[in-house]
Formats: structure tokens, sequence, C-alpha cells
């Protein structure tokens, strides 16, 4: 896992990013726990279980959307944009790998054929107007 801090305001964390191959049998988080959207990883051997549960209710309140894309198949190249909008990491992705933007601009391309993921937001959705500003 590689956390990526914002050229301008190094105190900003912008992105994680985190390789298919770098997933142990510890629990690591990507996400520091002061961030909306927690992510963590880690391999299970058989027959690991948990006790079941529920999360407890609990008010929390946020002022922007954080993103991340967990790809199955195929591959993207990632562009991933600073806090005054410069062109801070351009990367591919595959399957198995794993980004977390927090407060990074993002986008990506498709470079291979029925590329597949799961994309995860913290909600609600409220619309683009509310939600997106374009960067170029």
């Amino acid at each position: 896992m590689k956390r990526f801090y914002s050229k301008v305001d190094p105190d900003i964390l912008l992105f994680t990013l985190n390789k298919s191959e770098d997933i142990t049998y510890d629990r690591t988080d990507l996400s520091p726990e002061d961030q909306y959207l927690q992510v963590a990883t880690k391999k299970l051997s058989k027959d690991t279980t948990f006790r079941p549960h529920r999360h407890l209710k609990l008010t929390r309140q946020i002022d922007k959307t954080q993103e991340a894309w967990v790809f199955l198949s195929g591959k993207v190249r990632a562009s991933f944009y600073d806090i005054d909008d410069t062109l801070f990491l351009e990367t591919e992705l595959s399957a198995g790998d794993c980004a977390v933007a927090y407060n990074a601009g993002h986008s990506f391309i498709v470079l291979e054929d029925k590329t597949t993921l799961y994309e995860f937001k913290n909600g609600p959705y409220l619309g683009i107007e509310k939600d997106k500003r374009f960067i170029n």
C-alpha cells in the first residue's frame, strides 16, 4: 500500500494505491481512521470467520465525496490530480488493484475491453451539480 500526499500541501492525503500482490494475511488499513471512506485489505485462510454483527446507528457529518475503485478484471490507466488540479500521477491498475481517492481529482481510461470494477462512494448521491467540479 502506498499513500500519496499533496505537493501543494503535504498534510493533505490525496489517495492510496494498493496492488493485489501487496495483500497479506495481516489486515492493512488503506484509509487513515479520520477519512470518510474506510478501506482495508486482508488475505483470508479457509474457515476464517467473524462474529455476526450489525453496526450501531451513528450520526456522521461529511463535507465531501470520496471514491474507491476495486478492479476485478482488465486494465486502466488512472490519472490523479493534486488539490491545485495539476496532474500528480498516472499509473496502470489491473485485476485485484484498489485505488482510494480522498482529496485527489481522478479519472481513468480503459485499456482492455470488458474491464470490470466495483466503485464505492460515500452517499447519499445528490446528482452531478452538487457532487462534481470538472478539472478540464
